[in-house]
């Protein structure tokens, strides 16, 4: 494991977010990362159909863009969101955990380009895409 994602990863650790979600890394390679949340009832947003609100989606997958752009070889350090878009798909299933996979895939002087995926742990059937812009350290 690089320096970089060791930073990465004791970053996301300290994130008070990401421990209150529950969140933690399954993979964390240079500009890819997954992490998982586990279903837990305080993330519930529907209590009738017990399905993760997707605020908690959201936040996953945003703290798996900022954790691919940290450890891309061409960011110097931290990352801050420009922009994420994200398009709910279907909801996720009940009682599984959802796992985010992020790849940074250009980085320019200042911004970084990243595609993430959320998935829950039955199916391939994605339950988020997005797509974001954020901000990269002078390569200088």
């Amino acid at each position: 494991m690089s320096q970089k994602t060791k930073l990465a990863e004791q970053f996301i650790a300290a994130l008070p977010h990401a421990r209150a979600l529950g969140m933690y890394t399954e993979k964390m390679e240079e500009g890819e990362v997954s992490l998982a949340m586990p279903y837990a009832d305080h993330l519930v947003g529907d209590p009738r159909t017990g399905v993760v609100h997707g605020g908690a989606v959201s936040a996953l997958m945003d703290t798996c863009c900022g954790a691919a752009v940290m450890t891309h070889p061409k960011n110097n350090g931290g990352t801050a969101t420009i922009d994420l878009r994200i398009e709910y798909l279907r909801a996720a299933n009940p009682g599984q955990t959802i796992v985010a996979q992020a790849t940074c895939y250009h980085v320019t002087r200042s911004v970084a380009f990243v595609r993430a995926t959320a998935m829950d742990a039955d199916t391939d059937n994605p339950v988020a895409t997005a797509t974001g812009t954020f901000t990269v350290e002078d390569t200088k």
